[in-house]
């Protein structure tokens, strides 16, 4: 059982500078309490020879070698640009001219 407590709430809701009812200290008090006990749960659980890891299923290196392979020129990728301007492709401005 964790220790919290209405009075550690009540604290805490001072430091944070909310204002809460006792209705609330109440209610908040229970879910805490849960979020604590929950997070002792889990911790016990892993404690001991289990290894951090990021995803349940071991994964090698997915990514391919970088190969250099011929592309397109400037003026090819812009021959299809229904405007383009200075070597860019040209759009219409979406936002102000600020």
């Amino acid at each position: 059982m964790s220790e919290i407590t209405p009075d550690l709430v009540r604290h805490l809701a001072g430091l944070s500078r909310i204002l809460v009812t006792d209705e609330e200290v109440t209610h908040l008090t229970q879910q805490l309490s849960l979020i604590v006990d929950s997070v002792a749960t889990v911790k016990a659980a892993v404690e001991g020879d289990v290894p951090a890891t990021s995803h349940p299923i071991a994964m090698a290196n997915v990514f391919r070698e970088d190969v250099v392979e011929p592309s397109l020129t400037q003026e090819q990728a812009l021959s299809g640009a229904p405007d383009s301007a200075q070597g860019r492709f040209k759009v219409n401005a979406i936002l102000g001219e600020e």
